[in-house]
């Protein structure tokens, strides 16, 4: 189900992006609504799928000091299925279908340079289809940011 945003959708959820854990009170105040309508609204933009409001965590607040892009080539075997034994992993917090010169991309979070070895050679190696395995550590986080998609009001 797809729902036509307008501009007051759109002053909610640029409330909601600046303060996550803002309650329908604070936000409605902020607009000139009511609590009543901003609860209403925000089910309402949930329930059609095109709002989520989620918490942010921090890799190096949690141990993880190491970041990982891999990028995956598959032979024999399906991407898709090999792109979900991946994703199972808990070590891996995305994973892509993609297209180019290989066939998955993901991202890996290791608390530790020790780790590397034993998730590529173990955990990445275990799985069937697997033709190539690229690493690349992440060195800083330039964005990283869930709020991209633009939302634009109805004409």
């Amino acid at each position: 189900m797809s729902i036509s945003f307008d501009a007051t959708d759109h002053a909610i959820v640029e409330q909601l992006r600046s303060n996550g854990r803002a309650t329908n009170q604070q936000i409605a105040e902020a607009l000139g609504l009511t609590a009543t309508t901003v609860s209403t609204r925000i089910r309402r933009m949930e329930e059609a799928n095109q709002l989520r409001v989620v918490a942010e965590s921090d890799f190096s607040a949690h141990g993880y000091d190491l970041l990982l892009r891999v990028t995956i080539e598959v032979e024999g075997r399906p991407a898709s299925d090999v792109a979900r034994e991946l994703a199972a992993l808990p070590e891996v917090f995305a994973a892509h279908l993609v297209t180019g010169s290989y066939d998955i991309d993901l991202l890996v979070a290791l608390h530790e340079i020790d780790e590397l070895g034993p998730f590529l050679l173990d955990r990445i190696g275990a799985i069937r289809g697997i033709r190539c395995v690229t690493p690349s550590t992440i060195v800083d986080i330039v964005k990283y940011q869930f709020d991209v998609v633009p939302i634009e009001p109805e004409a």
